[in-house]
């Protein structure tokens, strides 16, 4: 593990760190609980995480609304290790020994909040699989 406190550590990018890595997070984040380190970035990070994205995990009680696009760095590519893409290319920088998988949910970029729930649906699936390998202990203990 690349933490030293022993857990799981997962980066999540997407090209404006605006709606599908900021949902992504926060849906690990929720349902791991402690038990997984986790970050987000996006490779041309935006002024601010998207209104419906913010809005679609509200309505199911996960705030984002705090949260801030973060750029991508190689230290934070270095200190995880699983690095998740969403639609960011080739921006990801690989080092060797990583493990990189690359989801494909839509970008909530310029969709209303009705658009997003099924993006938001997806990435809850998505990460609950993750968390049933990476942390089978807190699968389905915070949902």
């Amino acid at each position: 593990m690349a933490e030293s406190s022993g857990k799981p550590s997962v980066l999540f990018v997407c090209v404006h760190n605006a709606g599908r890595s900021q949902m992504a997070a926060a849906w690990l984040t929720h349902l791991a609980g402690d038990r997984v380190e986790v970050r987000s970035a996006g490779s041309n990070p935006g002024d601010a995480v998207n209104p419906a994205a913010v809005e679609a995990m509200a309505e199911v009680g996960i705030d984002i609304s705090a949260e801030t696009p973060k750029a991508l760095t190689v230290d934070a590519v270095k200190e995880s290790d699983i690095c998740i893409t969403m639609g960011c290319g080739d921006t990801c920088p690989v080092f060797p020994g990583k493990r990189y998988l690359d989801w494909k949910p839509a970008d909530p970029a310029g969709r209303g909040v009705a658009a997003v729930r099924p993006i938001r649906d997806e990435i809850k699936t998505l990460v609950e699989a993750l968390i049933a390998e990476i942390a089978p202990e807190a699968a389905g203990q915070y949902t």
